[in-house]
């Protein structure tokens, strides 16, 4: 495997889904000891001198005004970890876990946080091991950072805490992990910082990607199924407007189209050539419009994954120790918001072609809802009520979290982003298109078996097979179910994509 150096500069969003999907490994860079001191001495000269120093000998958050003595200095480290760890719901999934590690050790490996290597190494050796702690899923306002999210990463360290181990989830104290001895201020670096709602971008990013991806190949399938214009997608057209996304998704379905000859059979035909619904014409403006904000996304992420996201901040060149807000999650909030909405409009523009391929009225000769015997047979008719009703699910899912503050710590943090409530929204939302596009593809691939003997491009007809070599044509009712999922796995590891 690849082997992710981690030296405290930027992490690409590639990086870290390879780290967290188990496709690269990470490493600490050889001069991590050279690069964490000079900040270390700085905490521990404030400490000598008894400054006050926010998280060093200062209570935390609403209690930054209680004086903390010396020989309390690091109590207060471990008081911090177990008091936060106070997440509720389902734990995360192993990935998010993952990258959240790997992005910690990231943030720490800069040199403005004071920690000692130990910290950074014992982050790093869990990754390599594979030992997870279990971070519970509810719990983040993502303003101090993910705060009960990240105390539950960090009780291993002090070995507390419930890891899992393969399929197992153990005591720390059962799983060979040798716990740190936290000095001064370690604690608290442990807790600041919005690398959970970071996490949750790259992965996010990742699918997000395959599923315009995998829309993209829908669209391409359908307006093959529709009898549909190839013209809509004609480079002439979309260099008129030239949006980055618009111009991706035009080419890729008109390569996808190239050489039909369904559509061939029709370029003539008068009721055919006029202009075909929106959703079907008008698909490369909308997959564009997602694409290019997924871009924006991007730009967002890299600067983040290159930040430091910890409070308060050691300045070695300076020797000072200043607090700030860079923990504050609100442009992770908002992009994660902004990308909810664009995937949504995936699923909605799908649900529409979805509907019309059903339609006998408008399926240009297809049978009702793709039943082999119509009436006996109902087809894919239910189906197209699944996407309807994960649609609206998205609807509400799409609300933004980045709108709803709600002060934490007796009114000191009066303003939170509530970025992590919008990546956990993401993320189901991101599953729900899947399913819609899993959907309309086995849908249009049926269609397309209805226009034999006229063949399907080769594009098309590469994808239509890969669909065939899970799931057979619909010759009688039967359960969809287990179908729907498998053509959703299909666009999830990439196999339709590829």
């Amino acid at each position: 495997m690849e082997t992710v150096i981690v030296d405290g500069g930027p992490l690409s969003p590639q990086q870290v889904v390879d780290v967290a999907y188990r496709r690269a490994r990470s490493k600490a860079a050889d001069d991590l000891e050279a690069r964490l001191q000079p900040a270390r001495d700085i905490v521990d000269a404030a400490v000598e001198s008894n400054q006050v120093v926010y998280g060093v000998t200062t209570g935390f958050g609403a209690l930054a005004n209680t004086h903390i003595g010396r020989e309390q200095g690091e109590s207060l480290q471990y008081n911090l970890i177990r008091s936060h760890a106070t997440g509720v719901g389902d734990p995360l999934p192993d990935e998010l876990v993952r990258a959240m590690l790997l992005l910690r050790a990231r943030t720490l490996t800069q040199g403005h946080s004071g920690v000692s290597p130990a910290i950074v190494e014992k982050l790093l050796e869990m990754l390599d091991r594979d030992i997870l702690p279990i971070v519970p899923s509810q719990g983040s306002v993502g303003a101090s950072g993910d705060l009960a999210p990240f105390a539950h990463l960090a009780l291993p360290i002090i070995g507390e805490g419930w890891v899992k181990l393969g399929d197992k989830v153990v005591p720390t104290s059962e799983s060979g992990l040798e716990p740190v001895k936290l000095q001064t201020k370690e604690g608290l670096s442990l807790l600041n910082g919005t690398e959970g709602m970071s996490a949750m971008s790259a992965i996010a990013l990742d699918r997000a990607r395959r599923l315009v991806e995998a829309a993209d190949i829908a669209v391409a399938l359908t307006v093959e199924a529709m009898m549909g214009s190839g013209r809509p997608f004609m480079p002439e057209v979309h260099q008129l407007r030239p949006h980055p996304g618009q111009i991706r998704s035009a080419q890729r379905i008109a390569n996808l189209l190239d050489g039909s000859s369904i559509m061939a059979s029709h370029t003539d035909d008068f009721e055919h050539a006029v202009q075909d619904a929106y959703s079907l014409r008008c698909s490369p403006q909308v997959h564009g419009a997602v694409t290019d904000t997924l871009d924006h996304m991007e730009a967002v992420l890299a600067r983040e994954m290159g930040s430091v996201v910890d409070n308060p901040i050691v300045f070695p060149e300076t020797g000072e120790v200043l607090s700030g807000g860079n923990f504050h999650g609100q442009p992770l909030a908002f992009i994660l918001d902004f990308a909810t909405i664009a995937v949504s409009e995936l699923a909605s523009i799908s649900e529409r072609r979805t509907n019309r391929i059903l339609d006998p009225v408008r399926s240009r000769g297809l049978p009702a809802f793709l039943a082999a015997d119509p009436g006996l047979d109902s087809g894919y008719m239910i189906s197209q009520y699944v996407q309807a009703a994960l649609v609206a699910e998205n609807k509400v899912l799409a609300h933004p979290a980045s709108i709803e503050s709600i002060p934490t710590s007796g009114g000191q943090e009066d303003h939170v982003s509530m970025g992590w409530g919008a990546g956990k929204k993401l993320l189901e939302v991101l599953d729900n298109v899947r399913r819609v596009l899993a959907i309309e593809i086995l849908c249009a691939v049926q269609g397309i078996d209805y226009r034999a003997p006229l063949e399907a491009a080769v594009g098309t007809a590469r994808i239509a097979g890969v669909v065939r070599e899970h799931v057979p044509s619909l010759t009688g009712d039967r359960s969809l179910s287990s179908e729907i999922e498998i053509v959703a796995n299909l666009i999830a590891d990439g196999s339709l994509t590829a």
